[in-house]
């Protein structure tokens, strides 16, 4: 059973393939807002998967959050979860994330807690 209190931390440097210009939600060479999304859902999946069942994962359904500063290519980045709320499947995450020279964003992520051969036999229409 998946309790409240869980933390988790990912980091990595930004890359050009990371950049607004790069992946289209912007015009500029900085650390794409979507690309600072994925690295907080990934802190959040990856904090919980060791507490799952065999079979089961965890999918994204909300994100809440700014983006306050801008973070240039090379500079290393970082995501704190903590999971502050679980009701039965699902999951709900304070994150937030840093750059070098402090805070760069930060809110809340949703995730539930799924069957995964039975979600993706949904997804394609097998059931």
């Amino acid at each position: 059973m998946i309790e409240k209190g869980i933390k988790g931390r990912l980091e990595q440097v930004v890359t050009p393939e990371m950049s607004a210009a790069r992946i289209g939600s912007g015009l500029v060479e900085v650390f794409a807002t979507p690309m600072m999304i994925a690295l907080m859902e990934r802190t959040c999946n990856e904090s919980v998967v060791p507490q799952l069942e065999p079979g089961q994962g965890t999918v994204g359904t909300l994100i809440n959050v700014t983006h306050s500063a801008a973070t240039p290519i090379g500079m290393k980045v970082w995501c704190e979860s903590e999971l502050i709320e679980v009701d039965r499947r699902r999951l709900v995450f304070r994150v937030r994330a840093f750059d070098s020279r402090g805070p760069i964003g930060e809110g809340l992520h949703e995730r539930f807690i799924i069957d995964t051969k039975r979600f993706m036999q949904k997804a394609m229409g097998q059931v």
